[in-house]
């Protein structure tokens, strides 16, 4: 785990504290949660439990089952004043039952980049603030952040390192500074975050079917993750565990040695060179350069110095959907059928620079109404209007529980 130094991160510790409270716990030890093996939190009052209020029968079942395993609680708005009392009850919840939290913060200016889960804070300046809040919701307990989902995947008006300006470019947005902005916004939730005695945050690091390794490694230094605990793999989405190994692992090893090394992230070996991002078979070539890449540098890789990663396992039980029709547009991401849930929740991965796997989507919700290229309104895949995001879909839970990967049964 990238942590600060001893001092530093006394004096972090300190600051956060006078800020939040005066007679904030000083016996709370610093450090990530996740260290410890505490339980993840089941909310009582969680988004499932109340989806299942509304249904009955088979449906109601499956809602109960999905609702009895750890998941996060998204906090997606509002003002700061309510962030901050909602947060409040989450972590004061969890501390009563002596488990850990997990906590989605999701309210980045343009998020989504205005899409499916469009939203969020109207100015950087309401962001802060809403952040600040967030923390000192959060105070001296313990807690897992999962910061701003494809807030580095998704970035308004941002120009890569190879010059291209990307797709997503709001015209509400300036194109001059927005970009710059995202990475301030942050940096700073970064800041306030980890400098909470029992906080864990983590950033956006995508999944290894979207951006290269050097990519979103360059990505994650310019937003602060050396001073995070690191970053979130796979968040709704489907792709297979040890792919995600594999590219979390090359994401870390690729910081580490930007940071230490002083290499080019652009230079980092990936899932698309020397390895066939569709041939796994090929992917020890990739960890064959890395291995060549730390020789040069005359540098060893350290787990306890290279940042670490979770993994969003809540659908990825039977992997990627590939379609058997033709779409102007598959969208392989947004509500495939067939589906299965993956690993469940746990700190206990076996692995040194994974902390946990998680159920960061919260499994039965939909992933927005999926038209794959057609007019619409009906998703061509499934003959059906599909939910809106973050609705209940009960015909998606069903096929989760269906096909888990470990399995688990109805009613279980």
């Amino acid at each position: 785990m990238q942590i600060p130094s001893p001092l530093r991160r006394a004096a972090l510790v300190a600051v956060a504290l006078l800020a939040i409270s005066p007679l904030a716990a000083a016996a709370a030890p610093p450090g990530n949660p996740l260290d410890e093996d505490a339980p993840l939190w089941v909310n009582p009052r969680s988004t499932t439990l109340k989806a299942a209020e509304g249904l009955t029968g088979d449906a109601r079942e499956d809602a109960l089952l999905l609702a009895s395993v750890p998941s996060a609680s998204w906090l997606t708005g509002g003002t700061a004043n309510e962030v901050k009392r909602d947060v409040r009850r989450l972590v004061a919840g969890a501390h009563s039952d002596a488990a850990v939290p997990v906590l989605v913060a999701y309210n980045l200016p343009f998020r989504d980049c205005s899409q499916y889960s469009s939203g969020g804070a109207r100015s950087a300046a309401e962001y802060r603030a809403w952040i600040d809040a967030f923390a000192k919701g959060i105070g001296n307990k313990d807690a897992v952040v999962i910061l701003e989902p494809d807030g580095l995947g998704i970035i308004p008006w941002h120009t890569t390192a190879s010059g291209e300006l990307e797709w997503c470019r709001p015209a509400e947005a300036d194109p001059e500074t927005a970009a710059t902005e995202r990475y301030e916004m942050l940096e700073h939730a970064v800041d306030v975050l980890s400098a909470l005695p029992r906080t864990a945050v983590y950033l956006d690091g995508t999944l290894s079917a979207w951006l290269n390794v050097g990519d979103i490694s360059g990505r994650l230094i310019e937003a602060g993750v050396e001073r995070a605990d690191g970053f979130f793999l796979n968040v709704s989405n489907y792709s297979l565990t040890e792919r995600e190994i594999a590219y979390g692992t090359w994401i870390s090893r690729c910081i580490d040695l930007a940071l230490h090394a002083s290499r080019d992230t652009a230079s980092c070996p990936s899932q698309f060179h020397p390895a066939d991002p569709g041939d796994f078979s090929t992917w020890p070539l990739t960890d064959a350069a890395f291995d060549q890449a730390y020789a040069e540098a005359g540098l060893v890789p350290d787990e306890a110095r290279q940042p670490h990663f979770v993994i969003d396992t809540s659908r990825n039980g039977v992997g990627t959907w590939t379609p058997t029709e033709v779409y102007p547009d598959p969208q392989v991401w947004c509500n495939p059928p067939d589906r299965g849930l993956g690993a469940r929740p746990t700190t206990s991965t076996g692995h040194a620079l994974i902390d946990a796997y998680l159920w960061i989507k919260v499994p039965g919700e939909s992933d927005g109404e999926c038209y794959r290229g057609t007019g619409g309104p009906e998703d061509p895949a499934r003959g059906a209007v599909d939910p809106p995001a973050g609705h209940w879909f009960t015909e998606m839970a069903d096929e989760l529980i269906d096909n888990a990967v470990p399995a688990i049964a109805h009613g279980g």
